[in-house]
Parts: structure tokens; C-alpha cells; sequence
């Protein structure tokens, strides 16, 4: 079950959330909002993943 919420989360976030990969951004120059949502993915993904 939570496994499954993981991975229904990360589908949502990859639709609603900008990818900062794509668009090369420099984590020294990021702001504190995109590091939040760095680290918001981060942590869905390696829920999702084990």
C-alpha cells in the first residue's frame, strides 16, 4: 500500500512539479524553493523506487 502511494506520488509529481534537470540548473544558484522541490522528488522517488 504505501509503496503504491509512493509511486502514484511520483507520477503526480513528475506531471506537476518542473523537472530543473531538464533545464540545467545550477544547484549553487538555485533558490530555496527550487532546493525544496529538489529534495521533495528526491525523497518520492527513493520511496517509490525500494
Amino acid at each position: 500500500m504505501k509503496l503504491a502511494f509512493f509511486r502514484f506520488l511520483a507520477k503526480v509529481n513528475s506531471v506537476l512539479l518542473p523537472s530543473y534537470t531538464k533545464k540545467r540548473l545550477d544547484l549553487s544558484k538555485a533558490s530555496k524553493i527550487q532546493l525544496a522541490i529538489i529534495g521533495w522528488r528526491y525523497y518520492v522517488t527513493t520511496r517509490a523506487l525500494s
